[in-house]
């Protein structure tokens, strides 16, 4: 069986926002799931990592949160993205497909002459 991965460094608030733009309004633990859930389980996210992440980007802006009741009853904080999240995910986006364009090209067999 295949060990789970750590998320990456700088990625983490680019899954929660394209996670909240997808499913719209989740809590903390959703969001966290959800995360793996799309990594095929490849990924594992804990909360340690999840919160102060969810925290930061409502620092920014980039989301916000309101309190509600969880499928299983209890009290939940839910995330939504704002506008300027969406704007952020955008620009998130582009960059990482800068990045790995970048990487691609340095990870791509050397073509021969």
């Amino acid at each position: 069986m295949r060990e789970k991965a750590d998320v990456w460094q700088g990625t983490l608030a680019l899954m929660i926002l394209k996670t909240l733009e997808g499913m719209g309004a989740l809590h903390g633990y959703g969001i966290a799931r959800r995360i793996e859930q799309t990594s095929g389980d490849r990924l594992s996210v804990n909360y340690g990592t999840i919160y102060p992440a969810l925290l930061k980007l409502e620092q920014e802006g980039y989301i916000g949160s309101e309190w509600g009741v969880s499928d299983n009853k209890r009290k939940a904080k839910y995330y939504h993205l704002t506008r300027a999240g969406r704007k952020q995910v955008e620009r998130e986006a582009r960059d990482w497909q800068r990045t790995t364009a970048i990487l691609d090209r340095f990870l791509a067999p050397e073509e021969q002459s």
